[in-house]
């Protein structure tokens, strides 16, 4: 059963390392501004679920049954690296779009930009670093139970990310008439792409 210290100090711990720009927030700042708090919301939700992904990892010990299947541990590890890179290349060339259209986003843009949120946090080193060697020593991971993780750990997370994720897209939201020119959307999908391509620089170093 997990104590209510360990509960409190791992909202803390998240919240922090969620708030502290990376390359998935600042993804979804870029997203948020050029098209919306929908697909900003959307990218969100992809977020989340890297984030549960290696949450689910840590808990249940899966990342060192992945690391025993070199070859597919390899094969994940450079796809979410050249999707990185494919990213960055997409904001780096992105154009400019006026914001005052209102147009609703299309399904599959919905899923585009869930699945950039996705794979972002697949290849985030600060993500990885967070669930697979912070979190051992915030909770007592043999104290999680299928029903703590489910109830418990699952629910917070999601709440916390959503939270701050929330505030970064409202925030951007409410400063896009700032963000409205030629100049100002090219330096922040050129530092979008920039930091998609640090990220997969980071974790090609981590493994080599």
């Amino acid at each position: 059963m997990l104590e209510l210290s360990q509960i409190f100090t791992y909202i803390a711990a998240l919240a922090i390392a969620a708030a502290i720009p990376g390359p998935g927030m600042t993804a979804l700042v870029a997203r948020s501004v050029s098209s919306g708090a929908l697909t900003g919301f959307a990218m969100l939700a992809g977020l989340i679920l890297g984030d549960l992904t290696y949450l689910s990892f840590a808990v249940f010990g899966l990342a060192v049954l992945a690391k025993s299947f070199s070859v597919l541990f390899i094969i994940v590890k450079w796809g979410a690296v050249i999707y990185l890179l494919y990213l960055a290349w997409q904001f780096w060339t992105a154009d400019h779009q006026s914001l005052n259209e209102t147009n609703i986003p299309k399904r599959k843009d919905l899923f585009s930009a869930g699945l950039s949120g996705y794979t972002i946090t697949l290849g985030n080193p600060k993500t990885i670093a967070f669930y697979l060697a912070l979190l051992p020593v915030i909770i007592n991971l043999e104290m999680i139970t299928i029903q703590s993780w489910a109830f418990i750990l699952v629910p917070l997370t999601a709440t916390v990310l959503l939270s701050v994720g929330a505030v970064f897209i409202l925030g951007a939201i409410a400063v896009r008439h700032i963000l409205s020119s030629k100049k100002a959307q090219k330096l922040l999908h050129r530092g979008a792409a920039t930091t998609m391509v640090v990220a997969a620089g980071t974790m090609v170093a981590r493994e080599s």
